[in-house]
């Protein structure tokens, strides 16, 4: 069975940066679509980024520039590096995976990814 476990949250001030991983078991990372998404109280879900099994990524407008999705396929770890951090970049930050053709593979598409991790909670205060 698949399994995901996100670590590197915590809470930053506004400006800082902070990297979160996601350690996967019973997969292997260099043939599946990897995401992270976040989910802020009282809000919808929201990709952030994505990554597919040729290392193309995506993110959503509002991350763009400040945060870089990345993976190490012989770690079975995926990265989000983020910086210049934003109050409203709080949220729990999950990360999944997909088994989808790298052309369906895009920033948002939850319906592509059927394995999720628990979540980290990442806190950004002003």
């Amino acid at each position: 069975q698949v399994q995901l476990v996100e670590s590197g949250g915590g809470s930053v001030q506004a400006g800082g940066s902070l990297r979160l991983s996601c350690a996967g078991s019973e997969i292997t990372y260099s043939s599946y679509c990897m995401g992270w998404f976040r989910q802020a109280p009282g809000k919808e879900r929201e990709g952030v980024a994505a990554i597919d099994t040729h290392g193309t990524t995506s993110y959503s407008q509002s991350v763009k520039g400040r945060f870089t999705i990345s993976k190490d396929n012989a770690k079975n770890t995926l990265y989000l590096q983020m910086n210049s951090l934003k109050p409203e970049d709080t949220a729990m930050y999950y990360c999944a995976a997909g088994g989808a053709l790298a052309s369906w593979c895009y920033v948002g598409r939850s319906f592509v990814f059927d394995n999720w991790g628990q979540g980290t909670q990442v806190t950004v205060s002003s």
